[in-house]
């Protein structure tokens, strides 16, 4: 069964790369979502951001793999491979943006780091006090000193090089 597999891999590396590239950006969109409705850990706005290159490049790498398969013209696998880098290393940027934000490098969106105190009073002053906001600056979970923010860097990261070795594995085997 694994030497199935491998020659699957050396035989159709496009397809392959798109189904790695499928099942790590799933398995990172669902991770997320743990994280928020397991674990309890509401997402900020900048957290909100890093999900949407996710939810284009899940179903295009699943659209690639299928095309390899079936043999699409090569102008087709290079414009859905370089898409998915491009939003992939679109998210890195976000990422990196969100973890300087974290370890206060740099300032973050006034929506999610400005201060939280308010001179009003009345029922407005009530109903703003029972709402809790999720702060873009301070970092919900670390794991080795590194945040959701940062992982999502470098799985970022880790996906442009495989769907970059779908594009270039591709073009050597034509």
């Amino acid at each position: 069964m694994t030497k199935k597999w491998i020659d699957w891999i050396s035989a159709e590396p496009a397809a392959a790369a798109a189904l790695a590239v499928f099942v790590l950006a799933g398995a990172t969109l669902a991770g997320a979502w743990y994280f928020q409705l397991v674990v309890g850990l509401p997402p900020c706005p900048l957290c909100l951001e890093e999900r949407i290159p996710y939810h284009v490049v899940i179903p295009l790498s699943l659209l690639m793999a299928i095309a390899a398969l079936v043999r699409a013209p090569p102008t087709l696998l290079t414009v859905g491979f370089i898409a998915i880098i491009v939003a992939v290393l679109c998210n890195a940027v976000i990422g990196t943006y969100h973890a300087g934000v974290e370890w206060h490098f740099w300032a973050g969106p006034t929506d999610c780091t400005g201060p939280t105190d308010f001179n009003a009073s009345g029922s407005l002053l009530d109903q703003l006090h029972s709402v809790t906001i999720v702060r873009c600056d301070e970092a919900a979970w670390r794991f080795l000193g590194i945040s959701l923010a940062g992982y999502n860097v470098l799985i970022s990261l880790a996906l442009a090089l495989i769907a970059g070795y779908g594009l270039f594995a591709r073009k050597s085997a034509a």
